[in-house]
C-alpha cells in the first residue's frame, strides 16, 4: 500500500469547515482535524498564520516550517480523509523543529482517537 496523498488546502469553506472539528492547542500552533466523509482517502493540509504573529518574513517563514512539517509528519501519522489546519501561534516562531515535530505527531494521535 502507497502512503496517501497529501494535498493542500485553498478555499475559505474548507477552512470554515475544518473549524467545527476537533482542536488540539499545543505550544507552537493549534491543530484543526474534521474528517470529510466524502469516500476520497486524499489527506489535506491548510495554514493560517495571522499578522498577529509578525511580518510577512516571520510569517512565512513560520508557513515554510508548517509545510515541512506536513510533508515529514501527515503520510505517517496524518487522518485518512480528513482535512487538517495548522494555525500559526506567536511561540511557535523561535520552537525547535524537532520539538514543532513531536508536537504535531503529538496532536494527531490525540485527535486520531
Amino acid at each position: 500500500m502507497s502512503a496517501p496523498r497529501v494535498a493542500t488546502l485553498t478555499k475559505r469553506r474548507d477552512f470554515l469547515a475544518a473549524n467545527r472539528g476537533k482542536r488540539a492547542a499545543m505550544p507552537g500552533f493549534v491543530l484543526l482535524v474534521r474528517d470529510r466523509a466524502d469516500g476520497d482517502d486524499t489527506i489535506r493540509l491548510g495554514i493560517t498564520v495571522t499578522k498577529k504573529i509578525g511580518g510577512a518574513v516571520v510569517r512565512n517563514r513560520m508557513k515554510r516550517r508548517f509545510r515541512a512539517l506536513g510533508r515529514e509528519v501527515l503520510p505517517e501519522k496524518g487522518i485518512i480523509g480528513a482535512d487538517h489546519v495548522l494555525i500559526g501561534r506567536k511561540s511557535g516562531i523561535d520552537r525547535d523543529f524537532g520539538a514543532l515535530r513531536s508536537d504535531f505527531s503529538e496532536a494527531l494521535e490525540r485527535l486520531s482517537q
